[in-house]
């Protein structure tokens, strides 16, 4: 068969826009591809809710893809096998209370069933600020990372989510435009975002679990940047509390709806 061209680029153009006026209206917006965002994902997608996840770099999986200093293993606690094994994702066990995991096989299997079950993945997109209808934000706005990036004057576009899922990391880049430019307050101890910590494994594991919540109306707060939320510690290249912190926010989007 002979290829044409013009037909590669019509196919990648027109498949590329019914995907993403698909998702102009969503139930759940997910920003940040990380393991908590992407776990978020595929529980909410297999429960028929309409998902999209917007990732700022080329590729996905936050820090999971690196493991600890480009050592690309992970680490899980006997809490988190569960839903590596949901996932297909082999583990093996290192000593009591500790399993191992390829940090490239945890990353794509979970991609890769987040998107079978029905999330829409957006790559290369920013999120510059959000919607705000009378104190409960409403959207998203959007832009190309790269126009970010080189700074050019290019106006974004929006999309209309019921809930938004904060899954940034350490950035903790929704809420810090809320804070900046919304004047809602968080419901953090200080009503404002109060900054990772240094580095505590067991503390900073318990606590993301724990600060996975709503933080303000429309938005919730999962994996790394519910620590940076709320003042926890960093807890370096352990992943159980991001993977139970996807499928908590996911479960309580779900409990609310």
């Amino acid at each position: 068969m002979a290829l044409n061209e013009i037909i590669i680029s019509r196919a990648i153009i027109e498949r590329f826009t019914e995907k993403l006026l698909r998702c102009t209206q969503v139930d759940v917006a997910i920003v940040g591809g990380g393991p908590a965002g992407l776990v978020a994902a595929y529980y909410l997608a297999s429960a028929k809710k309409k998902v999209a996840l917007f990732e700022r770099k080329l590729s996905l999986g936050g820090g999971m893809w690196g493991g600890g200093m480009m050592f690309n293993e992970i680490v899980i606690q006997e809490e988190a096998k569960e839903i590596l094994n949901h996932f297909g994702v082999r583990t093996r066990k290192y000593q009591k209370g500790y399993y191992t995991a390829d940090a490239i096989e945890a990353v794509t299997t979970i991609c890769s069933q987040a998107v079978r079950a029905g999330a829409d993945v957006f790559n290369c997109i920013t999120v510059e600020d959000v919607m705000i209808r009378e104190g409960v934000v409403t959207g998203l706005v959007i832009n190309w990372s790269p126009v970010e990036m080189a700074g050019l004057h290019v106006d974004p576009m929006t999309i209309a989510a019921k809930q938004v899922i904060d899954a940034t990391g350490h950035a903790t880049e929704v809420l810090k435009t809320i804070e900046r430019k919304a004047d809602v307050p968080l419901s953090t101890p200080t009503g404002k975002l109060m900054g990772e910590r240094s580095m505590w494994a067991q503390k900073a594991e318990q606590q993301t679990l724990e600060h996975t919540r709503q933080i303000c109306p429309g938005v919730y707060v999962a994996g790394m940047s519910a620590n940076a939320a709320f003042g926890g510690p960093r807890m370096g290249p352990i992943f159980g509390g991001m993977l139970l912190s996807g499928k908590k926010v996911a479960d309580l989007i779900l409990a609310s709806s």
